[in-house]
């Protein structure tokens, strides 16, 4: 990689810290143009990705990373307009839902010749297990209900291949967008238990958010190789 992909990484990062302690803060606003910003940083490394070998591949996941920029400042634009808040988080994981499919597409020529089927089983049964215990612990409303089968599905489904991919075909592309896709799929567990158990902690806040940054930034990068 070239070296002022390490700058976008680093700046990334410090516009998420500063994210972070301005959501905490209170100041929404501010949050959400610091947290698109630092979203704004992966899709630049998935562009330089896209235009340095432009195939398709390269194309879908430059538009995944898109999705995840545009879900990101949805997911905190629903604190700088509470009474939309509902409407707008639903159509920030929309967007990732939409990301994680472009994902999977691309991932899918390159699971061919692994075991496609058991991933797919392994990341329904995953997916399955978590929906049960959520619905059955927690307090959903039905829209989240519905958005959360479709969203966690192709959460897991995508992990799930991603991860068979760098078992059976591995390579430093696989294996780096394979923990890229863990630690974005951990992200989403810890913010579903920090949003819907009913007790918020700001440790598993930035947990989450610090396990999804990461993720995104090690996807974006692994197109490198």
């Amino acid at each position: 990689m070239k070296p002022f992909i390490y700058v976008l990484v680093l700046a990334g990062f410090v516009l998420q810290a500063l994210f972070i302690k301005s959501e905490h803060e209170e100041k929404y606003l501010l949050a959400d143009i610091l947290k698109g910003s630092a979203s704004l940083m992966f899709v630049l490394i998935g562009y330089h990705a896209f235009q340095t070998v432009n195939n398709p591949f390269n194309r879908q996941f430059f538009y995944g990373l898109l999705f995840g920029m545009i879900g990101d400042i949805l997911l905190n634009l629903r604190y700088v307009f509470p009474k939309q808040g509902q409407k707008i988080f639903l159509a920030g994981i929309f967007a990732f839902l939409v990301g994680h499919v472009l994902y999977l597409l691309a991932l899918l020529p390159q699971a061919r010749h692994v075991w496609i089927w058991y991933c797919i089983i392994t990341g329904v049964l995953a997916a399955g297990c978590l929906l049960a215990y959520i619905f059955k612990t927690m307090e959903v409303k039905k829209a989240f209900k519905i958005f959360g089968i479709f969203y966690l599905g192709a959460v897991f489904i995508m992990t799930a291949i991603a991860l068979g991919i760098a078992i059976f075909l591995p390579s430093i592309r696989s294996i780096i967008y394979a923990l890229g896709a863990i630690l974005f799929t951990a992200s989403d567990v810890v913010l579903i238990f920090n949003t819907f158990s009913g007790v918020t902690k700001f440790s598993l806040r930035i947990t989450n958010l610090t396990l999804y940054y990461i993720g995104q930034i090690l996807i974006a990068c692994s197109l490198f190789f």
